[in-house]
Parts: C-alpha cells; structure tokens; sequence
C-alpha cells in the first residue's frame, strides 16, 4: 500500500529590501540563532501574498511595501516536518522596524531586527535561505549575484 501524499505545508513572507542611497539592503529578522526574513503561515482561505505582507507588517510593523518586481517568489525545499516558505521581494521607504508583541505568545516573536548588505546577509542565514538571498539579488539588481566571498577565519 502507497502511503498518502501529504500536501507541504505553506509559509509567506518577504525578502524585504532598501535601497536607500542606491545601497541594497536586506532586513533581516533573529529568532533565537536563527536569521530569517518575516514569514508565517499561510492561513485557509488566505492567498499567499496576502500571508506574506501580512507577516511583514505583524513582525515588524513595516506597511509601504512595494512589489517592484512582480509578484515573482522563490520557494525553499521542504524543512520542519514538511514546510516550504515562499518569499516575495518588495522594497520599503522606511527604515525603521519595531518587533511589536505577538499577543498569542506574550513576547515579540523575534529578538533582533537589522538591515545587511549581500554579503554579510549571506554569512548570516541558513544554508536553506542562502539560494533565496542569491536569487533575490539578482531580480532586484537584474542580472547574476557576484561570487560569495569566501568564508572568515577566526
């Protein structure tokens, strides 16, 4: 007998990028030792955009975000017992993240929030996030990312 399929479970969220000063930058958000972008669970009924910039503005109060690009997004492989996050690439004016309370849980779902160049983004994020980070570049900048550096010593 073939055991049935399970159907992944869906997260959204979005590579939030800032391109203030002709400078790329991407927010970040820590949960634990975990960097990740705002992503949560896409609920029934909710299309997967609607979760994303919903996810956005619950974890880090951000609500001008912009869809530049598209509505092109990038899905991980499965993780966590069957999830697949997509993400979503907008652009925001505003710089300024607050980590306001999750009133499920009584606390800010994320302990730290920064904006990081290519680079450093991609020294912080899982090996999963990493394939997300390259591809979101090279939407936002039209063409290929430049070679990952090479990693640090000490």
């Amino acid at each position: 007998m073939v055991p049935p399929t399970r159907t992944p479970r869906l997260s959204a969220g979005v590579v939030t990028v800032s391109l203030v000063e002709r400078k790329l930058r991407f927010l970040l958000l820590r949960a634990y030792r975990n960097w990740d972008f705002p992503k949560g669970m896409v609920e029934p009924g909710e299309q997967p955009i609607d979760a994303a910039t919903r996810e956005v503005r619950e974890e880090t109060t951000l609500d001008d975000l912009s869809f530049d690009w598209g509505l092109v997004y990038m899905e991980t492989g499965p993780y966590n017992g069957g999830k697949v996050a997509r993400y979503y690439i907008a652009r925001s004016k505003e710089r300024h993240v607050s980590l306001p309370v999750n009133p499920e849980i009584g606390r800010p779902e994320h302990q730290e929030a920064i904006w990081v160049d290519y680079e450093r983004a991609l020294e912080l994020v899982s090996s999963r996030l990493k394939p997300v980070v390259r591809w979101a570049y090279s939407v936002v900048n039209h063409g290929p990312p430049p070679p990952s550096p090479p990693p640090r010593r000490g």
